[in-house]
């Protein structure tokens, strides 16, 4: 099976399944040099594990991180970073009787046309549970950018028909030579990172958030689920990274954004609504800064021809409801090839934006961290000592 691999020069190979005995990351290209340790890796897993709120699965795993290789003495030593993380709560009895009925929209169908045989335990590969990797992953490509002092964060701005207010990241919009912890800038960034870590839906509108909850509790009160858009936001990015044509920043936030279970629509900067808009009304304006080239506005969401400009990287992803719910629902039964129903059982989401945000986070620091890399603003050997 291929497509286990994310980034370049600086990727990220996945491994493991839902109810497997474990999953985990080779993480290959960190260059040597870079303080990791295993409660930084940690500290991002945390974040996206189940049971931590009531609106997430009651599964009960702790996700605890062993790293097998390429850190020496707190810093990692240029070699492959192996982590891994063992399964513990598997309850696959549950999945048994559902071998032979698909579940309408998960993969199990889709799964077997194309391999036959596979593990259909909690949706095996296919399961958002293997995100674990991707999450390692952007653990490490997070402190690689911290180097540079580049900020990654997700946040829900949408659930259901429920709203969050919007921010304008135009104005958070200084370059990496201006940048520092004490700017206005910084603070705002701050505050908006304060208020996701205030509420289990992890949305910076804190009046929205407990809609946003209430409207979760609801779906599953009644078995059923909702989904909602995820916003990603990288702060300081210097402006000249991308390789068109194909290889084009935004395109390649796409397809890692795309990559994510359950994710139906990417769309960068004003996206879709461009589409509404005329040129005088889309076209970002420049301006100098000291010795700086600006935009006005960021519409464009940090991209022009594929390669970054300076500004902040907006990225917004549709992630549909969570396939798994309780109500009866019409499938086949593939063995006997007949129509049959369905009522899942097991322990899911009624909503999986909130943890979805930190696995955004974690593919866009990774490809953001691969394109540094291969625009030569990070050595790729060491960094500096």
């Amino acid at each position: 099976m291929s497509g286990n691999k994310i980034g370049e020069m600086f990727n990220v190979t996945t491994f493991g399944s839902s109810h497997g005995t474990a999953l985990g990351a080779i993480v290959d290209g960190c260059p040597a040099g870079l303080e990791l340790s295993r409660d930084g890796i940690q500290a991002e897993l945390d974040k996206r594990r189940p049971g931590t709120s009531k609106i997430t699965t009651p599964r009960s795993e702790k996700d605890q991180v062993k790293i097998l290789s390429g850190i020496f003495q707190g810093k990692t030593d240029g070699t492959p970073i192996a982590a891994v993380v063992q399964n513990r709560d598997m309850k696959s009895s549950a999945y048994e009787s559902l071998k032979n009925t698909p579940r309408p929209g998960h993969g199990d169908y889709t799964w077997k046309a194309r391999y036959g045989h596979y593990d259909y335990r909690g949706g095996g590969r296919g399961s958002g549970r293997v995100t674990i990797g991707h999450v390692i992953g952007g653990a490490v490509a997070k402190k690689l950018l911290r180097t540079l002092n580049i900020k990654v964060l997700a946040h829900v701005t949408q659930v259901g028909n429920i709203k969050a207010q919007k921010i304008d990241f135009s104005k958070i919009n200084s370059e990496i030579t201006d940048f520092n912890e004490n700017s206005d800038e910084m603070n705002e960034f701050n505050e908006i990172k304060r208020n996701i870590e205030k509420n289990s839906v992890r949305c910076a509108d804190l009046e929205a958030a407990e809609k946003m909850e209430n409207l979760i509790l609801s779906m599953k009160e009644n078995g059923n689920s909702v989904g909602g858009i995820v916003e990603t936001l990288v702060l300081n990015t210097p402006a000249g990274l991308g390789e068109p044509v194909f290889d084009k920043l935004d395109a390649d936030i796409a397809k890692v954004l795309m990559g994510i279970g359950s994710v139906k629509g990417v769309e960068i900067g004003e996206g879709f609504r461009s589409a509404e808009l005329s040129g005088s009304q889309m076209n970002d304006e420049f301006y100098i800064n000291g010795n700086n080239v600006k935009t006005k506005t960021n519409r464009a969401g940090g991209i022009l021809g594929g390669i970054s400009n300076g500004m902040p990287i907006v990225a917004r992803i549709a992630v549909k409801p969570t396939p798994s719910i309780s109500k009866l629902q019409k499938t086949v039964n593939m063995k006997n090839m007949e129509d049959a129903e369905i009522e899942i059982r097991g322990r899911h989401d009624p909503c999986i934006c909130p943890r979805v945000t930190t696995v955004a986070e974690a593919v866009m620091a990774i490809t953001i961290a691969d394109h540094l890399i291969r625009g030569g603003f990070i050595n790729p050997c060491k960094l500096s000592m």
